[in-house]
């Protein structure tokens, strides 16, 4: 076959191109350089992600994604441009096929975005198909049998959750609370109680490095350095991982709830089948320490985090997108 297929986990902040037969090819942040004066894509991806918070006032670096969806069109199709000719290599005689994997909740008009981005960057055909579906491919749940498997995928922008059977969503929720959020409401909290101002990146990495879900036995600590709010001067304290605990006690609360409804609203024979099972989490943000002893214990059901959660979505992108004929009824739109 020379026409290339190509499957994109079009995350808010992470991009992952997977090709049949060869795997993940590409995994970099989804963020663009651009010039201010001639609107002109200055780098993209990891250059692009290194420049957050450092830019002078002539350049932008921007996530032309939002909550899972499109906020800037023309920065989305630009990356996503740069992000299939990386994975195919420059000279091709075939525009590739592109299956692309968007948020549960996504509106018609959103949808109509994502594939008119991917036609313009340069896609021959392009699909589109739901995250909690390719997120249970991935995480090898299958999702053909005639029974309930619970999958929650926490992303950068959006925590899915759903219940899938037959190939299909039973029952399903989209909340606006991901990686994002809790870098944010890391930072508030840290602005809050010890007066310092620290950067995006200073929050990820507290989050990463002693964010927890629920308080621990043995706390651990972190050094943190920012500009202190009142002197406007550097300054270092030491967090504790108690302290992103408590900073995410609203935005985990929020999920939990999320979480509850949807299984509120399951057909009981499902349920029975989900207590069986357990809830299966994937997504970058599903490793928060603690976090599926947290909606283990709040909802009563055994909750587990996939292997390589970080990658369930784009490899369920790729599989779907090799078995066209196999998924067709879960595919949401194509071009």
């Amino acid at each position: 076959m020379l026409i290339k297929k190509v499957a994109i986990d079009l995350g808010t902040t992470n991009i992952l191109v997977y090709l049949p037969k060869r795997g993940i090819v590409v995994n970099e942040p989804s963020v663009v350089a651009i010039s201010r004066e001639d609107k002109k894509v200055l780098a993209v991806g990891m250059e692009a992600k290194e420049m957050i918070g450092r830019t002078p006032d002539t350049i932008i670096a921007e996530r032309p994604l939002k909550d899972g969806v499109i906020a800037s069109y023309s920065t989305t199709e630009a990356m996503l441009r740069y992000f299939i000719n990386k994975a195919l290599g420059g000279v091709r005689l075939f525009r590739p096929e592109v299956m692309i994997a968007v948020p549960a909740g996504i509106t018609s008009t959103e949808r109509r975005a994502v594939i008119d981005a991917a036609m313009a960057a340069g896609a021959r055909a392009a699909y589109i198909i739901k995250e909690p579906i390719v997120a249970a491919i991935g995480a090898d749940i299958p999702i053909g049998s005639a029974s309930g498997h619970m999958i929650i995928d926490i992303g950068g922008g959006t925590a899915e959750i759903a219940v899938i059977s037959l190939g299909g969503i039973v029952s399903c929720g989209s909340v606006r609370i991901g990686g994002n959020r809790f870098d944010q409401s890391i930072a508030e909290y840290v602005r809050r109680k010890y007066g310092l101002a620290i950067g995006e990146r200073t929050a990820e990495d507290v989050k990463i490095r002693i964010g927890s879900a629920m308080f621990m036995d043995k706390p651990l600590s972190l050094e943190v350095k920012g500009r202190d709010m009142i002197m406007g001067l550097p300054r270092t304290i030491t967090l504790s991982s108690d302290d992103t605990t408590e900073a995410l006690q609203h935005d985990l609360e929020g999920l939990v709830e999320a979480v509850k409804e949807v299984l509120h609203n399951t057909p009981p024979e499902l349920s029975a089948d989900v207590i069986d099972k357990g809830i299966i989490m994937s997504g970058g943000s599903s490793q928060l320490r603690n976090l599926d002893a947290l909606v283990s214990e709040a909802t009563g059901v055994p909750c587990y985090v996939a292997d390589e959660p970080l990658l369930c979505v784009a490899k369920g992108t790729g599989i779907a997108l090799e078995n066209l004929e196999n998924y067709k009824r879960s595919i949401l739109a194509t071009k």
